[in-house]
């Protein structure tokens, strides 16, 4: 008996992911592109990020980034963040799209801790990991895109 409210307390839980994650994206999609035109506190790159030796030296992202799923281009109308052009206008998009992408993981990941409530323990810890290896690595790669646009940008 335990071990069928556990099957279904997981599938629960991947369901309110599913469903959780959709809303965020989609709500993320739908701020207006003069809303992201410049970082707020959650956003602004820190001191470390700007030379980007945290993501290419420590972090090592450009061997990794590849791997992450693309979902920008999801919702009609999205932008898609695989292939870069080199004129102006389509880089102040791309960031953004950066400042989006990661409005859109940082409500998500939120939710791990919110698993306990419902959840034994080892399952909710189970959950909030997932919400790290899902979420963290696609908030590092927009960070890392958006340092190296802000640099490329003033250096136009």
């Amino acid at each position: 008996m335990a071990s069928s409210r556990n099957v279904a307390l997981a599938l629960g839980g991947a369901v309110t992911w599913a469903l959780w994650s959709t809303l965020c994206g989609y709500v993320a999609h739908r701020i207006p592109a003069r809303r992201l035109d410049h970082d707020g506190w959650l956003l602004r790159l820190r001191t470390p990020e700007h030379a980007g030796r945290v993501y290419d030296h420590w972090l090592r992202i450009k061997r990794w980034k590849d791997l992450l799923p693309e979902a920008g281009a999801l919702f009609r109308g999205g932008f898609a963040k695989r292939t870069v052009r080199h004129d102006r206008a389509y880089l102040e998009q791309f960031l953004v799209e950066t400042r989006r992408a990661e409005l859109a993981h940082w409500p998500i990941l939120a939710l791990g801790p919110t698993f306990y409530v419902w959840m034994p323990w080892w399952l909710a810890t189970a959950m909030l990991a997932y919400a790290i290896a899902a979420n963290v690595p696609c908030i590092l790669v927009q960070r890392y895109n958006r340092a190296r646009l802000v640099r490329i940008l003033q250096d136009a």
